[in-house]
């Protein structure tokens, strides 16, 4: 007998519904699997089969053949259990093939029957109500998840057996509501910019920075509170819209890094690798491209400690998505795209042993050992960093100062007016700030003075500017412009844009 069950699996940060073909006949008794499963959904007929038979369920043993379509994409999802026992419970007669038509099932078995969660539970929901499926099957685990996309009813399966009792009709399930155990992003703010005494520069950098969505370099002594103030960018970033938060949720849900139980992040990512992440740690990698540091960093912040330790391969790997905002991965199986809208926050020491130009203490390190160090950090790379700052040592009058420096809440006030801004003015091109301004936006967005002209003129003969610098300083010229609620940039804000991206090395 011939049943078939859709089921789901994921491809990039998207939901793929896979159809599940059963097909029960006479002959040697034994399960065959075909349609490009890999090892991981290839089990899955020994989880069935075993939680079939420990759930109490007898069937005759036949041949049966199990189909995964479409047969060129390779499935990857413990998900695709639940499906498949569907699909063989229906091929035997143990449940109605009208019982599953119009639904879809997603979750891994237990040897006993249990039903547990798989990733990627919501780009899975998201694809369901496109396709327009009347009913989610989940585990427990994943409801919350499933339940962010509205108009879809989502059932909470806890064993095989209590699904075939609903679906024969024994029992009645009410469709799932959301529960407010453990709901992801509500914690208060830790990190404040109140904390940190002196740096004046740096906050003003950061606060452009997080205006803009710039990115951001910091240099300076080792000491002198470049991850401090790294750290404490997040505090200051503007709430994720509705739309930017279900992006970054989709990303951690394929990752499988939500909280269990959790539903939408709400709160802006920051992700510190360390500096031994390879290349495709960074960008994302696998026989199945899977996200990499870039794209769990996507509406968020990606900070690199120490630049100068990381991997040439993974510093250069970030070309690509500075630049276009995404990540293309090709593979044999595969060629996908992940969104890796950032801030690349990043610090460096200016030398080896970190105190070149120090006011303090002396360098010990040779001009080729720091023109070296430097090298190591490519100009292209940096001609992607919009804002180039030194941060210099804090003195002991403003380390033991008792006045309370500017809070975080107060700074990101001022953020949120001029991301507001940006939003009014950039929206209809489908961007959120000016970071994310191409060219052609910028020329028909940004009015610029005569006096700012000039000067902007004069700053690109005398520094030698590459095109890219040219557009990136007159986006932070604009950025300043918008916190200082202008309509349009003057010199005022194009001579600090220039001042903030001061040229790195000896």
């Amino acid at each position: 007998m011939f049943a078939k069950c859709c089921g789901a699996t994921t491809l990039g940060v998207d939901g793929q519904i896979i159809d599940v073909e059963v097909d029960v006949a006479n002959g040697l008794p034994g399960v065959e699997m075909i349609g490009l499963p890999d090892t991981m959904v290839r089990e899955a007929k020994e989880r069935v089969r075993t939680a079939v038979k420990n759930s109490g369920i007898k069937v005759m043993p036949q041949k049966v053949t199990i189909n995964l379509a479409p047969a060129g994409i390779r499935k990857d999802s413990p998900g695709l259990d639940l499906p498949i026992a569907m699909a063989m419970m229906a091929a035997y007669g143990i449940i109605s093939q009208e019982s599953i038509e119009g639904n879809l099932f997603s979750g891994e078995l237990s040897l006993e029957g249990q039903v547990r969660g798989v990733a990627g539970i919501l780009p899975m929901a998201i694809k369901a109500k496109e396709m327009g499926f009347k009913g989610f099957f989940v585990a427990g685990e994943n409801v919350n998840e499933a339940l962010l996309v509205d108009g879809l009813a989502v059932y909470r399966v806890e064993t095989l057996q209590g699904l075939i009792d609903y679906l024969n009709g024994k029992v009645v399930w009410e469709q799932s509501i959301a529960s407010e155990d453990e709901q992801e992003g509500k914690e208060a703010v830790e990190e404040d910019f109140a904390d940190v005494q002196g740096q004046f520069v740096a906050k003003r950098a950061f606060e452009i920075a997080a205006a803009g969505g710039h990115n951001i370099l910091l240099v300076g002594s080792p000491g002198a509170g470049k991850t401090m103030l790294a750290r404490r960018l997040n505090s200051i970033l503007p709430e994720m819209t509705l739309e930017e938060a279900l992006e970054v949720t989709k990303i951690y849900s394929i990752s499988g890094m939500l909280k269990k139980n959790s539903g939408l992040v709400t709160k802006r990512p920051f992700r510190s690798p360390h500096h031994t992440t390879s290349a495709a740690a960074m960008i994302g990698g696998g026989t199945i491209p899977h996200p990499g540091e870039v794209s769990l960093s996507h509406n968020g912040v990606l900070f690199l400690d120490e630049l100068p330790e990381f991997s040439k391969q993974a510093l250069e790997a970030l070309r690509q998505p500075l630049e276009d905002g995404v990540v293309s991965i090709a593979r044999v199986n595969a060629s996908l795209t992940f969104p890796s809208r950032i801030i690349l926050c990043c610090s460096m020491n200016p030398c080896p042993c970190g105190y070149y130009n120090d006011p303090e203490k002396q360098c010990d390190c040779s001009y080729q050992e720091i023109k070296r160090y430097n090298r190591k950090i490519s100009g292209p790379l940096l001609d992607r960093i919009d804002i180039q700052i030194r941060v210099p040592r804090v003195t002991y009058k403003e380390l033991t100062a008792t006045e309370k420096a500017e809070s975080s809440a107060d700074i990101r006030k001022r953020v949120s007016t001029a991301r507001n801004r940006q939003l009014q003015r950039l929206r209809k091109y489908g961007i959120v700030c000016n970071a994310q301004m191409t060219s052609s936006i910028l020329k028909k967005t940004c009015k610029i003075t005569k006096e700012a002209q000039r000067l902007l003129r004069s700053a690109f003969i005398d520094k030698s500017m590459s095109a890219r610098s040219y557009d990136r300083i007159k986006k932070v010229a604009q950025t300043i412009a918008d916190l200082d609620g202008s309509d349009e940039i003057k010199g005022i804000h194009l001579a600090e844009a220039i001042q903030l991206r001061n040229e790195i090395g000896v």
